[in-house]
C-alpha cells in the first residue's frame, strides 16, 4: 500500500510537470520547491496549528499555490533556459530558508507527531484513498483544462507566444494560471508523500531528484500526452523494483533506458504508439473534418 501511494505521488507530479513543459512550454527544474513547501505546510498545520493531518494535505497544496504567485512574478521575466535555472534557484533558496527555521526542525527536520494515536491500519487506509482521490482528481482536472479554450490557448502559447498575443490571448495570465495549478498539484504531492513517510527534512523535501524523476517519467512515457506519464511511471517503478539491489547499476540502467528511448523513440513510448497507430485514450487535440 505504501508503494502504491508513492507511485501515485510520482504520477501526479509527472502530470504536473508535463502540463507545464509538454503543454505550456514552461520547462521548470524547480518543482521541488513546491513539493517541499507543500510538505512543510502539512507539518506546520498539523503539528503546530492543530489541524487534522488529513485535512492539512489540502492546506499544503494551497500553501504551495500561494508561493507560486510571487515566484511567477520573478521567474516569468526569464525565458527558456534562464527560466529553468531560475526555478531551480528558487527551490534552493526555499531549502536554505527552511533549514534555518528551528520552529520547523531546522536542518534535521521533524516527525509528524500529529499522527500519534491514529491506528496504523486506519492511517494507511485513509492515506491511500486520499492519494487515489488526488491522482484521479488532478488527472481529470488536467484533462478538462486541456479540452477547454484554456487548453487551446496554452498550447498556442507553447508553439508561439508572439502569434498567441496577435490572436488576443492574454499570455501572462494563462501562464500564471497553469504555473499556480501545477504548484498546487506539486504541493499536494509533497504533503501526501510525507503524510505517508511521517518524517521530513529539508534535504529530502527539496531534493532535486523530485523533478529529475518527474522529467525521466515524462520523457520515457511521452511528453505532451496524458497517457505518457502513466506509462513512464510504470516503467520507472518497474525498473526501480527490479534493479534496486544492484547499487549503481540501477542508476546506469535508468540512464541507458532514457538514452535508448530518446534516440529510438524521440516522442516517448506512448507518443510513438499514438503517432503510429493513431491511438489516444485522452484526446485533447482538435481535428478538422471535411464533409463531402
Amino acid at each position: 500500500m505504501r508503494l502504491l501511494i508513492e507511485i501515485m505521488c510520482f504520477l501526479t507530479l509527472a502530470q504536473m510537470w508535463n502540463l507545464l513543459a509538454g503543454y505550456g512550454g514552461l520547462i521548470s527544474i524547480g518543482q521541488q520547491a513546491f513539493v517541499g513547501v507543500g510538505a512543510y505546510g502539512l507539518f506546520l498545520c498539523a503539528n503546530h496549528l492543530g489541524v487534522n493531518p488529513f485535512v492539512a494535505v489540502l492546506l499544503g497544496g494551497l500553501t504551495a499555490a500561494a508561493l507560486a504567485l510571487p515566484v511567477a512574478v520573478i521567474t516569468f521575466r526569464l525565458k527558456g533556459g534562464y527560466f529553468a535555472v531560475g526555478t531551480w534557484v528558487v527551490a534552493e533558496v526555499c531549502r536554505l530558508a527552511v533549514s534555518n527555521v528551528q520552529f520547523l526542525g531546522g536542518g534535521s527536520g521533524q516527525s509528524l507527531t500529529a499522527m500519534r494515536g491514529i491506528p496504523k491500519a486506519l492511517r494507511e487506509s485513509i492515506t491511500f484513498w486520499i492519494a487515489a482521490a488526488i491522482t484521479v482528481g488532478m488527472v481529470a482536472l488536467t484533462y478538462w483544462m486541456l479540452r477547454s479554450r484554456f487548453g487551446m490557448a496554452l498550447t498556442a502559447i507553447r508553439d508561439s507566444e508572439a502569434a498567441s498575443k496577435s490572436q488576443g490571448i492574454h499570455v501572462q495570465k494563462i501562464k500564471l494560471y497553469v504555473f499556480v495549478f501545477a504548484a498546487f498539484g506539486s504541493g499536494l504531492v509533497g504533503a501526501l508523500y510525507y503524510l505517508n513517510a511521517l518524517r521530513i527534512s529539508p534535504a529530502s523535501a527539496f531534493d532535486l531528484n523530485w523533478v529529475v524523476i518527474a522529467i525521466f517519467i515524462v520523457v520515457i512515457g511521452g511528453i505532451g500526452t496524458l497517457e505518457g506519464p502513466i506509462i513512464g511511471t510504470l516503467v520507472y517503478f518497474g525498473l526501480r523494483e527490479l534493479l534496486a539491489d544492484y547499487g549503481s547499476w540501477y542508476l546506469m540502467a535508468l540512464g541507458l533506458c532514457a538514452v535508448i528511448v530518446m534516440i529510438k523513440w524521440p516522442k516517448g513510448i506512448w507518443g510513438t504508439i499514438q503517432h503510429k497507430y493513431d491511438l489516444c485514450f485522452f484526446p485533447v487535440q482538435r481535428r478538422v473534418r471535411v464533409l463531402e
